[in-house]
């Protein structure tokens, strides 16, 4: 009763506690905590300062499918968000929180089918999650009608103000009913967002998720460098290693979940996989296998895995670098539990080192480079285990039945080419080296620096000087970690270690715009 007692005192209906019941959710967020019941039991607007993997989709998430009805398929949500990936990660949330309910949810956004997304909105919706540029697409066209909606989500109104949609967003709300209850959940808080907040919000309650660090100490964590083609075969030397995994395996999409888990079934591991389609029930059954230990491997997306408290866990797998530094943190903090020590490995391509680099940078944590484990350390890990187990049988008196047929196979022979034999019966395939395919090795760049170009240069009034400072003011990289700076006619070059490269990409990151800075390539750096 645990589970759900604590979610009860937030006021919600028995409905919604079957739902976070089924997803295995154990307590509310601090945020949940505020903004449900403010939600349920007040009137006024809401925002909420919280990061991403605060809990913050489930917490407004839940309270509006408290109020929603059936009505024709009239949209009466609309939830804003600046990414198509954010955009169908929340969809997929809120349709596992959905439960027995039947709310109609789907996902908006730029690159998708108009075709689908007019048929889906012509067929009936009650929540809409869509990105600011397809959705004012919809509006214009008239097949998106969001003048009746009671509620109007605008989630991570700063990643979205800092990609360029503040104009977008706010022809979305002027689309909006008066009288629509708004709830702004953003990181931080800038200027243009507050001047949203006073333009278009009423009296309104401000949230705000207290500050976490962003550690965990009793994890031992380390990474592979990995093509992505070799990622399964490096995968399954990791867990043939070790002599009783136990682990959470992460995956980017649902199709690579599936995909994964139907590889290590084939090669005969007792796995399972969680994400968005899963129904309700599926998910209670795997979730019980996987407690109970009766398959080892649990293979799942991160919206699926939220909620998952399992004790004991040996291995958590990032089979795919997570999005962001918190996910990162929220993904291995599920192992190591109870000052137990837990290993967490990451699997590095080429491409994403400066991302990994970024992760090591905002979480001030160790991660350490190990080297893929040789075939050879393999199969003599699995032959100590089969020597443990024969130890084991060896040590129960009642082998009488078997004594008979072992003389019989004896004979004349030599006993330890009869024993020879046995093994390679039983476990000849276990212990043989083709099993395994060869791992092309991964050779990063010796230097861990990155050279970028930037889009302004002595034409635009651009001096050494002033490009460092703006680095430093835009993406808070101090001046001595800017090396080689070569300012240009029409563009210039600098040089910043590989975490510092990501957090500057990321400051000027600006969508549907030319980037103002980007990785240089080797032919367009100055002769």
């Amino acid at each position: 009763m645990k589970k759900t007692e604590s979610f009860s005192a937030l006021g919600l209906s028995q409905e919604a506690i079957d739902a976070i019941t089924a997803k295995g959710f154990v307590e509310p967020t601090p945020i949940q905590k505020k903004v449900i019941p403010a939600m349920l039991q007040g009137t006024k607007d809401i925002i909420g300062q919280a990061k991403t993997g605060t809990g913050k989709t489930a917490a407004f998430g839940l309270a509006i499918m408290e109020h929603l009805e059936r009505k024709n398929g009239v949209p009466q949500a609309l939830i804003v968000v600046p990414t198509r990936e954010l955009a169908l990660q929340v969809c997929e949330e809120l349709n596992s929180l959905n439960g027995d309910r039947g709310f109609r949810i789907i996902p908006v956004y730029g690159g998708q089918s108009y075709e689908t997304q007019f048929k889906q909105l012509k067929r009936g919706v009650e929540i809409v999650v869509g990105t600011p540029g397809r959705l004012i697409d919809h509006i214009h066209r008239g097949t998106l009608n969001i003048g009746s909606i009671g509620y109007l989500v605008l989630d991570e109104a700063d990643e979205m103000l800092n990609m360029g949609f503040i104009d977008e967003m706010e022809e979305i709300v002027k689309n909006t009913p008066a009288d629509k209850r708004v709830l702004l959940f953003s990181a931080t808080m800038p200027k243009p967002i507050l001047n949203i907040a006073r333009k278009y919000m009423g009296d309104y309650d401000h949230f705000v998720e207290e500050e976490k660090q962003l550690t965990v100490d009793t994890t031992e964590q380390l990474y592979f460098e990995v093509h992505e083609g070799d990622k399964v075969e490096v995968l399954c030397r990791t867990i043939d290693l070790e002599r009783d995994f136990y682990g959470l395996i992460f995956c980017k999409t649902k199709v690579d979940v599936d995909e994964l888990t139907q590889k290590l079934v084939e090669r005969g591991y007792g796995a399972e996989c969680l994400h968005g389609d899963i129904a309700q029930y599926q998910r209670e059954r795997i979730m019980e296998k996987f407690r109970k230990r009766r398959i080892n491997i649990l293979v799942a997306t991160d919206v699926a895995a939220r909620g998952i408290d399992v004790a004991d866990l040996t291995h958590v797998i990032n089979f795919s670098l997570p999005q962001d530094p918190e996910a990162y943190v929220h993904r291995i903090g599920r192992t190591g539990r109870a000052g137990k020590e837990g290993t967490a490995i990451t699997f590095v391509t080429p491409e994403e080192y400066r991302k990994l680099s970024f992760i090591k940078k905002i979480t001030r944590t160790e991660i350490k480079k190990e080297k893929i484990p040789p075939v050879k350390k393999v199969i003599e890990s699995k032959k100590a285990r089969i020597q443990e187990q024969v130890d084991a049988v060896l040590q129960d008196t009642d082998l009488n039945d078997y004594l008979e047929l072992s003389r019989r196979i004896l004979g004349d022979r030599d006993p330890e080419t009869v024993l020879a034999a046995v093994l390679k019966h039983s476990f000849g395939e276990q212990l043989d080296e083709s099993a395994y395919r060869h791992i092309q090795e991964v050779t990063f760049r010796k230097t861990s620096k990155t050279r970028l170009f930037f889009a302004q240069g002595r034409t635009n009034g651009m001096t050494p000087k002033k490009l460092v400072q703006l680095i430093r003011t835009k993406a808070g990289v101090e001046d001595r970690k800017i090396r080689d700076v070569e300012i240009l006619e029409k563009f210039s070059f600098l040089t910043v270690a590989h975490e510092d490269a990501e957090l500057i990409l990321a400051s000027f990151r600006d969508k549907g715009k030319k980037q103002m800075v980007s990785v240089a390539h080797e032919r367009s750096k100055a002769s």
